[in-house]
């Protein structure tokens, strides 16, 4: 066999190698299910200095992280705005309307991770771009794991300007009448991620 034939083999094994690893998921890091019957992304403002909450009916996560190695892990969140409510119709009228979410031109706000820090005992920094309305924003999330059973559950809440993602323009913008500070909590189900 020529010295090319068989660089042409070794070749041919290595990307049959990689190729087999890729498909037993060699390498790569393992993808938890969300389970969104069971998960809830809520918000709360403050109405004339009174706490208003919120929630978002539909979004969806991947994460694939392994908890005992998080740094080469990735978290990314979808939301879809339009499914916004306040448990009031008048309000939720207003919510996909231009000044609030303008769901017409921003109908998905998303987070994407760029670091992920274990803190110990099941609790992880997730550093990463917070975009709403257009606008991105650089931010860390505080994130508490739970496990029991085959269900893995992540709880946390931070808090974020809603003028520095346009959020309540015009004469909206007024924060006597509707607060810049909203906080966002979450609670996220998943199946498959593996053991803390």
């Amino acid at each position: 066999m020529s010295p090319l034939h068989r660089m042409w083999h070794a070749l041919c094994a290595a990307a049959l190698t990689l190729a087999s690893a890729a498909a037993m998921g060699g390498g790569a890091e393992p993808v938890a299910q969300l389970a969104p019957g069971q998960s809830q992304i809520g918000f709360v403002s403050k109405q004339m200095g009174v706490p208003v909450e919120g929630q978002f009916r539909k979004f969806d996560a991947q994460i694939a992280f392994d908890p005992k190695k998080p740094e080469g892990g990735t978290a990314a969140l979808q939301i879809d705005m339009a499914s916004a409510t306040l448990g009031v119709p008048q309000s939720d009228a207003e919510l996909p309307k231009a000044p609030w979410f303008d769901t017409a031109r921003f109908p998905k706000a998303s987070f994407q991770s760029s670091a992920i820090k274990s803190l110990g005992g099941g609790r992880f920094d997730i550093a990463g771009r917070l975009t709403i309305k257009g606008q991105t924003q650089e931010l860390v999330v505080p994130v508490t794991i739970t496990q029991s059973a085959d269900r893995s559950t992540a709880t946390g809440s931070f808090t974020i300007s809603r003028l520095a993602f346009k959020v309540g323009e015009g004469e909206w913008a007024d924060t006597s009448m509707v607060g810049d500070e909203v906080q966002v909590r979450f609670k996220l189900v998943l199946t498959g991620l593996r053991p803390l």
